[in-house]
């Protein structure tokens, strides 16, 4: 399970084929179950194969990771805001204003149940089973990001894809710099929340 061929075909399968084929029309049940299998594969993988264990690392730049995450947090406040206001002005904070207890529902669901599996499988297995593979750091790290794009791809929505891209982006340089799934965690569930919170909730498979 350590060979190079054997990388090169897990990596197929679960970073192109799945996700590619979620995109297709089939019973959701199906798509539910084969996505349960690879996350359970996935987990398998890094605590049996690659000896990963799940601990929070020590000695962690908290102070430097959060100035980093608050500038580019205001940076995605201001763009986002601005989409919302001149493309989508009636969905502006329309969940959190008049739906607030589905407001909280949806941070809690998503932050717990979908960010950190998420990052678990982009992040942490995909920087422990395929760094090696790449001779360059930064082709490694743009590969990142297109495939967390790719992942993404079931919601039909060039938006989507283009904002998974660019924070796909971001995650892959911080567990890049910090190795810390929570952390990297912790910034995905922040961008991901305002998102929701803002009005672009809809696109992303949630209701308003």
């Amino acid at each position: 399970m350590k060979s190079v061929p054997y990388k090169l075909i897990e990596f197929f399968i679960a970073f192109i084929i799945i996700p590619i084929s979620f995109a297709l029309n089939f019973d959701w049940r199906i798509k539910g179950i084969i996505g349960l299998l690879g996350f359970f594969y996935i987990v398998f993988v890094l605590l049996k194969v690659e000896k990963k264990a799940f601990k929070i690392a020590p000695n962690l730049n908290w102070k430097r990771f959060w100035k980093i995450t608050f500038i580019r947090f205001a940076a995605i406040v201001i763009l986002t805001f601005l989409y919302i206001w001149f493309f989508d002005r009636e969905n502006l904070f329309t969940v959190m204003i008049n739906k607030p207890k589905l407001w909280l529902i949806i941070l809690f669901i998503y932050t717990f149940l979908s960010v950190y599996p998420q990052e678990l499988i982009y992040r942490t297995f995909f920087f422990q089973r395929y760094a090696k593979l790449f001779s360059n750091e930064k082709i490694f790290i743009f590969t990142n990001a297109v495939i967390f794009s790719l992942g993404h791809i079931f919601f039909k929505n060039t938006l989507v894809i283009i904002l998974t891209f660019f924070g796909g982006l971001l995650f892959a340089l911080t567990y890049n710099k910090t190795k810390s799934t929570l952390l990297v965690s912790i910034e995905h569930a922040i961008y991901g929340c305002w998102l929701f919170t803002v009005g672009m909730g809809n696109m992303l498979g949630f209701p308003s």
